[in-house]
């Protein structure tokens, strides 16, 4: 563990945070801490910064009640930034967004990084803004039975792929399956983060959550 006198502060006697979601890796917002800020955030277990505007401590979620709760500090390479791991009980920014970092200054034309949100994003979009055509909007049309038929079609075609050790097979059918689940939990409401949270929450992956049915 290291120790934060190794940590080089600036010379206002702060030290930039980046807070990120300790669920869904998600930039969160970028903050400053002193030494007092550090070690009481530490003890109370929950984000505490040094407000420049205000001139003195800030406990998030004071007054909003939206407590960053902190799972894991780390250090940069130069010792001289921190990315704090959250689990937020509300957004994280004063605008209401779940994240400060919203407004798109340049976007590439030729590379994208995708991501299950990304994905999850545009199913939502087409469910609400069907677009003639299109697959995804199709479902959406039909309806859960739709859905739910086609996952299990595709759950049945991951058993078959999986069965002969084909691993290419395997990986496009397991994609299928992702893409169907993921349509589901837009037609329910279901987002990535539930799933994540919910992940999170089995903290002892070789224990059975259920046990199977006896027959």
């Amino acid at each position: 563990m290291l120790d934060i006198n190794e940590l080089k502060f600036g010379a206002d006697g702060l030290i930039p945070a980046a807070v990120t979601d300790a669920v869904s890796g998600k930039l969160l917002t970028i903050a400053y801490m002193s030494r007092e800020s550090l070690e009481l955030t530490i003890a109370e277990g929950r984000t505490v910064f040094m407000s420049r505007s205000r001139g003195g401590l800030w406990r998030k979620g004071e007054t909003s009640g939206n407590v960053q709760r902190v799972v894991k500090i780390l250090a940069d390479c130069d010792r001289d930034a921190l990315e704090v791991s959250v689990v937020k009980d509300g957004p994280a920014c004063h605008t209401g967004a779940d994240s400060c970092f919203n407004d798109e200054i340049f976007v590439s034309g030729t590379l994208s990084a995708f991501s299950i949100d990304a994905l999850y994003e545009t199913l939502s979009a087409r469910k609400a803004d069907p677009k003639e055509g299109s697959y995804t909007s199709y479902l959406f049309e039909k309806g859960a039975d739709k859905i739910l038929k086609k996952i299990g079609e595709e759950a049945t075609e991951v058993i078959i792929a999986g069965a002969v050790r084909d691993r290419e097979e395997t990986v496009y059918e397991l994609a299928d399956l992702a893409y169907h689940c993921l349509v589901l939990m837009a037609e329910l409401g279901i987002t990535p983060d539930d799933a994540r949270r919910e992940l999170a929450s089995r903290h002892i992956v070789d224990k059975k959550v259920k046990q199977e049915k006896m027959t």
